[in-house]
């Protein structure tokens, strides 16, 4: 019989959020993978906690993830955690999940802090619809195809961000959406100095090039209004479809996206899509 392995949500800056249910998993656990040992040694030290470390972060996925695999099978349980916040979640965990899910290996989530959900709940924009969005790519062009594809997004969007990169991401998120799109900037959740600043990007801008950024960012961006359904002909919209998918996005995904502004069936616009 199988091992078990959990994912254990880590906190992201206050150690009072760490749950007594997580702190238990840990403890049971038979081996604990970490993003980085270091950071994790310091999590265990402080509860007081001795327990065998294995390294699982980006660059092993592949190799350590079938070692982890193989204890697993082999009936070890194995506590999950990255550096903060949930793994498999803009963190290292999501191969690994996978590999247990394809060899019959039970997963269980110990939830807690996520960086993303907090900045959500503060950021005073609408909490019914969002999509998460994660880090943007350092490439240009891949970044602008990111951002171009998301342009009639009308749920709300969260994106991750470093400081350093800030001021540019702010100048691509103008660029995109328009300086008056609302934005909610969250860093440092759940530390001495956390902060939450809910503006529009062209003051974000303007903000910024005054004050340097500091600690990471959670950028919560306001969705589109929603557009009136276009009077397009068919092959009108078929061209539409055809673009987004050359911009990077999936032919089904966009033939949805195309569908919610044009009242043309989803399957119709698909299936012509395909025979072009």
């Amino acid at each position: 019989m199988s091992g078990t392995l959990y994912l254990v949500a880590t906190p992201i800056g206050n150690l009072g959020d760490f749950s007594p249910r997580a702190e238990a998993t840990l403890r049971e656990a038979d081996f604990i993978a970490a993003e980085d040992t270091r950071v994790s040694m310091k999590l265990l030290n402080h509860f007081g906690i001795k327990k065998s470390l294995v390294s699982y972060h980006e660059h092993n996925q592949a190799s350590a993830g079938q070692a982890i695999l193989a204890r697993l099978l082999e009936g070890e349980s194995c506590a999950l955690v990255t550096d903060a916040g949930t793994p498999a979640i803009s963190d290292p965990g999501e191969g690994l999940v996978r590999l247990c899910a394809e060899n019959g290996v039970p997963v269980i989530s110990i939830p807690g802090c996520c960086a993303a959900v907090n900045a959500l709940a503060v950021s005073g924009l609408p909490t019914g619809r969002f999509t998460f969005e994660g880090f943007l790519d350092v490439n240009k062009k891949a970044r602008r195809e990111h951002l171009e594809s998301l342009q009639y997004e009308t749920r709300t969007m969260i994106f991750h961000e470093a400081p350093h990169k800030l001021q540019n991401t702010l100048k691509d998120l103008c660029e995109t959406f328009g300086p008056e799109r609302r934005i909610s900037l969250c860093r440092e959740l759940t530390k001495l100095h956390e902060e939450t600043r809910r503006t529009t990007l062209e003051e974000a801008m303007a903000y910024y090039q005054e004050n340097t950024p500091r600690g990471e960012y959670v950028l919560v961006l306001e969705g589109a209004p929603k557009r009136e359904k276009a009077a397009l002909s068919l092959e009108e919209a078929v061209g539409q479809v055809l673009t987004l998918k050359d911009q990077g996005m999936r032919l089904k995904d966009a033939a949805r996206e195309v569908a919610e502004h044009t009242g043309i069936s989803k399957n119709e616009l698909y299936a012509a899509a395909l025979e072009k």
